[in-house]
């Protein structure tokens, strides 16, 4: 199960955030109402590392968009520290 899985489960209480919604099923229709997609949002950055604007939450609708989102932003952080220590 993805960590943004694991992450709705633990937040919502539900189970079938673990394997019954699509990756690509809008979170809002699914469910889950502002308050607890805000609470997600503090969930990613607090146990991920990575900080989500207001901007960013707009584009973040789906499991997918979330996994997209952390993954994009920790490898530009671990590419973006690679790349300083490389060029130092």
């Amino acid at each position: 199960m993805s960590t943004i899985r694991e992450l709705l489960v633990e937040l919502t209480g539900t189970a079938e955030y673990a394997d019954q919604v699509g990756d690509d099923v809008d979170l809002a229709a699914s469910g889950i109402d502002s308050g607890d997609l805000v609470r997600l949002v503090l969930l990613v950055e607090q146990r991920l590392g990575v900080e989500i604007t207001a901007e960013d939450m707009e584009g973040l609708r789906t499991i997918a968009d979330y996994e997209r989102f952390v993954a994009g932003h920790s490898a530009a952080g671990a590419t973006g520290v690679v790349g300083a220590s490389g060029g130092a």
